[in-house]
């Protein structure tokens, strides 16, 4: 299931979420080559967080076709900065457009609640601790991690305290047969949530290698954004926010619209 629209209007213009998904598009097609090789690579292992070199751990090296092998083995080991900057990099054109729709959906609302400047900290910040999260349990992984996902959860679990009655539509695929439904922003928050859970099982057991979806970023980084928007969220722009959405809501059930 895939949120493409909610029914949440705004107060504020969303700069901040239309300049972060401006700013993310233009990286993947000019930094990233649009993911063609050896752009895609070298720019994942130039500015992907990758685990081990970050903690100073040896990179062992992995199995590969041509027989054993180091990834990035040019990459600048132990840069801190990477933290930041593999929040605007991808892994493929699936990946960036996913992250790219679900911050879209969501963003503008929780912008709206904490304003422009709020925002870009807010957004950085539950990035950088979503890969922690993922970090700290894959602490000699050798893997580059990339993807906004983890910032983006942040956004989700902010929206789930400010807005969770609010109405998500929903693109449902069964087969080759697509529908649409609409859920209260908590159903599918939380439904979202339980399957990153659930993904994140091997990794909590002790799976350490890494590779694949980094699904403890997406816990992680949703706890972060849940504990952290009372934080950033500014009062009169929440009571503000709420105001318009009642306003729109009896606009909607009117007769006379």
């Amino acid at each position: 299931m895939f949120p493409y629209k909610d029914e949440n209007p705004t107060i504020l213009t969303p700069y901040v979420t239309v300049g972060v998904l401006v700013v993310t598009c233009l990286v993947w097609l000019v930094f990233q080559r649009a993911g063609v090789e050896p752009g895609l690579s070298h720019s994942v292992c130039d500015a992907g967080v990758i685990p081990a070199r970050l903690l100073g751990y040896p990179v062992e090296p992995v199995m590969t076709p041509r027989g054993p092998a180091t990834l990035c083995a040019d990459a600048r080991a132990g840069a801190w900065y990477t933290l930041v900057t593999s929040i605007f990099l991808h892994g493929g054109w699936f990946h960036l457009i996913g992250n790219m729709l679900f911050l879209w959906v969501f963003g503008n609302n929780v912008e709206d609640a904490m304003g422009h400047a709020r925002f870009i900290g807010f957004y950085l910040l539950c990035g950088v601790l979503a890969a922690l999260a993922q970090i700290l349990m894959q602490r000699g992984s050798p893997v580059p991690m990339v993807g906004a996902s983890g910032a983006i959860s942040g956004i989700m679990g902010a929206y789930l305290v400010l807005y969770p009655r609010a109405r998500v539509h929903m693109l449902v695929f069964l087969g080759f047969f697509i529908t649409t439904i609409t859920v209260p922003a908590w159903l599918m928050l939380l439904y979202w949530l339980f399957l990153q859970a659930l993904g994140s099982l091997p990794t909590l057991a002790g799976d350490t290698a890494g590779g694949g979806v980094a699904f403890l970023a997406h816990v992680g980084g949703f706890a972060a954004g849940f504990a952290l928007i009372k934080l950033f969220a500014k009062p009169e722009l929440v009571a503000a926010h709420r105001t318009r959405s009642r306003i729109e809501v009896r606009r909607r059930r009117s007769p006379w619209r």
